[in-house]
């Protein structure tokens, strides 16, 4: 939202509560299993979907030109991320965005064994 849009006071700041940009709706347990603090979140190109965007659907769209968390996502549009969610399940429906979550680089991670003997080797500097 922009302090430009009339939507704004200075003294309570945003007018439009974060549940009246959802209708009130909370992410769906596939959201909330498919949209975690670090998934990433990136707008397809092809996707020509204009059935109905919100602003902030809208901004979310331009934002992805480039991947971004959805921790990253809810900062830049200062929304609470549950409205986040909900928002990129949305467009994630509308075949508009796609994700891809980090936990498959996780399992990649360097064993214990290796971790110890950098340990060790920096201790004996």
């Amino acid at each position: 939202m922009s302090v430009d849009d009339g939507w704004y006071d200075e003294a309570a700041g945003p007018l439009v509560r974060p549940y009246a940009i959802t209708s009130g709706r909370t992410p769906s347990a596939s959201a909330r299993a498919q949209l975690d603090l670090s998934t990433q979140v990136m707008t397809l190109r092809t996707a020509t979907d204009q059935s109905g965007p919100t602003p902030e659907h809208m901004a979310i769209r331009q934002l992805c030109q480039r991947p971004l968390s959805v921790a990253e996502l809810a900062a830049h549009l200062d929304l609470p991320l549950g409205v986040v969610r909900v928002l990129c399940g949305d467009l994630i429906e509308r075949g508009v965005v796609i994700t891809r979550s980090p936990t498959a680089m996780a399992a990649k991670a360097p064993d214990r064994e290796l971790l110890q003997a950098v340990l060790d080797g920096l201790t004996k500097l």
